[in-house]
């Protein structure tokens, strides 16, 4: 990784927006069980290359393996969620409530939780981004709240903000590289036991089009781009590290529109770019604090 790490960022933003058509075609296909295992699986086998060019010996203890399975949960739930999300709604607006309101829930549960101090532009921020949430969930139509998979995708983001403060908290604990892969190889075995009796091998029995996606998600979507994600969570820090994500909304809406044909409404264009000025506002506080 010789490139800046922000234009790592940039890459990984852009893997993860594809991300989510690629998840549509896969929750049209088979079980949220199953496509977690498999995308987990796969991501586990892709880092063996990866750690034999990062050279750095493994060194476990009791903190590594506890911060490595905790992410291990968050991560599976997350996958678990956002798979159903996706099934009873869309992809794009997945990809837009998910990581814009991902950074503001990283700094909320930082002050709540963790007695982070905020600025003025946090505050302002954190209002802000709710705010632009609850344009893109539409809170005052019900129909649309509750079953357009808008409230499935606020609790993507506030796992995913858990998440991201996990993965900054291992960094005390273990190698970034050797913490994703943990996660991977942990929640490989948890998902085996859920999606057994769902029939693994049913994968199988899928077309071009399935294992292109499973594969995308697997080693770009969640090999390359978590990785990179959190190894500048270590860095930059849980709050400057998510807020790289208001590029994905973008991504997710333009590859979309483009793999599935799915048209944005007019409340997700507008809570987005709410929500991308409040992450713009948390992303300049980050900056000051660490000047």
């Amino acid at each position: 990784m010789n490139l800046p790490l922000p234009l790592l960022m940039i890459l990984a933003m852009m893997l993860w927006g594809g991300g989510w058509p690629a998840l549509k075609i896969l929750s049209e296909s088979v079980s949220w069980e199953v496509a977690t295992f498999w995308r987990f699986a796969l991501m586990a086998a892709a880092f063996v290359p990866i750690l034999w060019w990062h050279r750095k010996p493994l060194r476990l203890s009791t903190g590594a393996l506890g911060w490595a399975a905790l992410s291990a949960l968050l991560n599976s739930l997350f996958m678990a969620l956002s798979f159903y999300g996706v099934y009873v709604g869309t992809a794009g607006a997945g990809g837009v409530v998910i990581t814009t309101l991902s950074p503001v829930l990283t700094v909320l549960i930082a002050v709540v939780a963790l007695g982070m101090k905020p600025t003025r532009r946090h505050i302002a921020g954190l209002v802000i981004g709710l705010a632009g949430g609850a344009v893109m969930v539409q809170v005052w139509d019900g129909e649309v709240l509750l079953h357009g998979g808008n409230l499935v995708f606020v609790a993507c983001a506030l796992v995913w903000a858990a998440l991201t403060l996990a993965a900054q908290r291992s960094h005390l604990h273990l190698d970034p590289i050797h913490y994703t892969f943990l996660l991977g190889l942990i929640a490989t075995v948890l998902m085996f036991f859920v999606a057994y009796p769902h029939g693994i091998g049913s994968v199988f029995s899928q077309d071009a089009r399935f294992w292109g996606a499973l594969l995308y998600l697997s080693v770009l979507g969640q090999t390359v781009a978590s990785t990179i994600y959190f190894i500048a969570s270590g860095k930059m820090g849980s709050g400057r590290a998510s807020s790289y994500m208001f590029l994905v909304p973008v991504c997710a809406l333009v590859s979309s529109y483009f793999l599935l044909g799915e048209i944005p409404s007019s409340a997700l264009l507008i809570g987005g770019a709410i929500s991308s000025a409040a992450v713009y506002l948390i992303n300049f506080s980050a900056r000051r604090r660490l000047s």
